[in-house]
């Protein structure tokens, strides 16, 4: 005879609320950043919305009623001084979703050494900024939860996705060292890796065409929207998943299922010259240069904007 199972059944949709908690989404001003607020804000949460260009921070806040911030997530003082002044405004920092990425394709032996800097510095650094300043104001305050958008690209490979591959790869370690080193603290780290997800920026880059290829190659038979990543996100960050750590979700649309599916779709994104890739073949030396490095210009850098994966 079995034993009862006496375990109380828990209240299943206050789980998924996050009443009063205050969140640090870090790239909000669109696509996916901006849905996440959305999503946050639908369940109860404070948003502290930050972009790099202050218009989209403040628009997005507007639109959730929560609080913009203007800064670069990659430079140690701003994300420092980020911190400091939600963890004021929210009175206490429950989690930090940080979305910030942007990817150059180039054939591996076309790769500069300024071009495999910038995909670490716009894919890596500020999450591990944000996870490490982030990190000591959650531990201190009980605990909290770490979200970042990683991508297939750093599951699976396709031409000319080396440097960005490599960098989300980086990522989805970071996320299982976070889960390990943090988690005695109560601090959660997971993250969602996702295929091709029509945000404004990929939608201007692939156009009409690139949107009904990629909707063929997907067994559900539509583009990603960045919705639905938000609402992996908020599932990430709510009580629903408090027994999940260090863990990386592939939200693809079954894509990935398919042999040769995911790299059939992301060379449609890497053959479209999508932010400033080196044409395909061009010897280094014929590329164009470069808008903007990890060591100049970088308040000028329009990549971190938009929070695509």
């Amino acid at each position: 005879m079995t034993e009862a199972d006496e375990h109380a059944v828990p209240d299943y949709p206050t789980l998924l609320r996050l009443d009063g908690r205050g969140f640090v989404v870090i790239g909000a001003g669109q696509g996916i950043g901006r849905q996440t607020a959305h999503a946050l804000a639908s369940v109860g949460a404070r948003v502290f919305c930050v972009d790099l260009e202050p218009e989209r921070a403040a628009r997005v806040a507007r639109e959730v009623g929560g609080l913009p911030w203007s800064g670069d997530a990659r430079e140690r003082p701003a994300v420092e001084r980020m911190i400091a002044e939600a963890t004021q405004a929210l009175g206490r920092i429950h989690g930090i979703v940080d979305i910030v990425g942007m990817a150059r394709f180039a054939d591996f032996l076309d790769i500069r050494d300024e071009d495999w800097d910038w995909a670490f510095d716009m894919v890596l650094r500020h999450a591990y900024l944000a996870a490490q300043v982030g990190g000591r104001a959650m531990t201190a305050s009980g605990g909290g939860v770490l979200v970042f958008v990683a991508s297939v690209s750093g599951l699976s490979a396709a031409p000319r996705h080396a440097a960005y591959g490599a960098a989300k790869a980086a990522l989805v370690a970071l996320v299982k060292s976070l889960a390990v080193e943090l988690g005695p603290r109560g601090v959660r780290a997971n993250a969602v890796a996702p295929g091709v997800i029509w945000t404004p920026r990929v939608s201007a880059s692939l156009g009409e065409e690139g949107r009904k290829r990629n909707s063929a190659n997907t067994p559900l038979g539509r583009v990603g929207r960045p919705a639905d990543i938000a609402g992996t996100i908020l599932f990430l960050v709510s009580d629903l998943s408090s027994y999940l750590t260090g863990q990386t979700l592939v939200v693809d649309g079954g894509v990935g299922l398919r042999a040769k599916s995911h790299e059939s779709s992301v060379l449609g994104l890497a053959s479209s010259q999508f932010a400033g890739s080196p044409p395909r073949h061009t010897p280094p030396e014929q590329s164009p240069r470069v808008q903007a490095t990890r060591h100049s210009n970088r308040r000028r850098d329009p990549a971190v904007r938009s929070g695509r994966a």
